[in-house]
């Protein structure tokens, strides 16, 4: 992901993004400007502005993007904003969060053009079709290179690991109930331990003085050493629960490039994300989001995702760049979880969570 995530804040993103509109349209049902379509997200959000240029003059659509902080957040503020929604299509809501926003309303039918070229791995809720998925991506402890070697020290390769006392102190992850990868994090550790061990383990892993902040990007550019912006700063903690996508972007957003990434990631600690997008439940601009969604899933667009928001396509077929993959493989055998599972146990995971680690 996110998957979150998405992806990665370093990506380029477009903020709030309007772009001229060609052609005509023949609007969208309820209020608002029917030629103009918003998009809510996460703030990892990002896309190459001749790619969304294509999108506006294929459809007559003007593009308004809203960025909602991180993915829980936006995830919630959706929720609470549902009857009068800021927009018409959510992008963002991951298999960590999606039973929420199903259970919750947050999304009305749609099956997007493309839908039959997903990978099956990837579809969920298909026989409502409230959802349409669109990118994947592995949620891992990354670790600070140039810390390691300084310390002669080997990173850690897996969650065992991260509680021996060799790591005590040096881990910093988010708030596993206002941010998706630090849910991630727990689900990957429910997912290793079971639902009989995974507190034991976080009482461990407490005890070897793991770090909680908000989200990913104040655990990612202010906390870990190993981010662009941490080592400027100062930054003392040189692992952090990010993406398995991270490294690359350290790499493609350096100046100069260097020929290895700064950052490496611990393959034993991952945890399979996969993002979604839906047609808001009051959408004032159903035509519009209809025809965002397709774009979403266009080959255009997939292929467009991997070097903006640093994740994986879903769609079979579509090409991922060499220097993606080179710096940021995709894990060999990450944890996961059925959605049925996760609906089931996230919220009392997250209470028991939040009363074992930050009390």
């Amino acid at each position: 992901m996110s998957i979150t995530r998405n992806a990665t804040a370093l990506a380029v993103g477009l903020g709030l993004v309007t772009l001229s509109a060609c052609g005509s349209s023949d609007g969208g049902s309820g209020g608002g400007d029917s030629k103009t379509v918003t998009l809510v997200s996460h703030d990892s959000w990002a896309v190459s502005k001749s790619v969304l240029a294509d999108f506006e003059k294929q459809s007559g659509y003007k593009v308004k993007v809203l960025k909602d902080g991180d993915a829980g957040q936006a995830v919630n503020k959706a929720i609470l904003t549902k009857e009068n929604p800021q927009g018409d299509v959510f992008f963002g809501v991951d298999n960590t969060l999606l039973s929420r926003a199903l259970d919750n309303g947050l999304f009305q039918s749609y099956e997007a053009k493309g839908s039959d070229r997903i990978a099956a791995a990837y579809r969920a809720d298909q026989d409502k079709h409230r959802v349409t998925p669109i990118d994947t991506g592995d949620i891992c402890v990354n670790y600070d290179k140039a810390y390691f070697s300084k310390h002669k020290l080997t990173p850690p390769a897996s969650f065992d690991d991260l509680i021996k006392p060799a790591y005590k102190n040096l881990l910093v992850t988010e708030n596993a109930s206002t941010s998706s990868p630090g849910l991630g994090f727990l689900l990957g550790t429910a997912a290793k331990y079971g639902d009989d061990g995974w507190a034991d383990y976080w009482k461990k892993l407490k005890a070897n003085g793991v770090k909680v902040v908000d989200g990913w990007e104040q655990a990612y550019n202010e906390e870990f050493s190993g981010s662009s912006t941490g080592k400027k700063t100062g930054a003392d903690r040189p692992l952090v629960v990010s993406y398995a996508s991270s490294p690359p972007a350290e790499v493609i957003y350096a100046d100069p490039k260097p020929t290895t990434a700064p950052t490496g990631v611990a393959d034993g600690t991952c945890f399979r994300q996969v993002e979604y997008a839906g047609l808001l439940s009051n959408a004032s601009n159903t035509k519009g989001g209809k025809a965002l969604l397709d774009f979403l899933l266009s080959k255009e667009f997939q292929e467009d995702m991997p070097l903006n928001m640093f994740v994986y396509p879903v769609r079979e077929g579509a090409r991922v760049p060499a220097e993606f993959t080179k710096f940021g493989p995709q894990a060999k055998a990450p944890e996961t979880m059925e959605p049925a599972a996760i609906a089931e146990h996230r919220d009392q995971w997250v209470k028991s969570w939040t009363s074992l680690v930050l009390k």
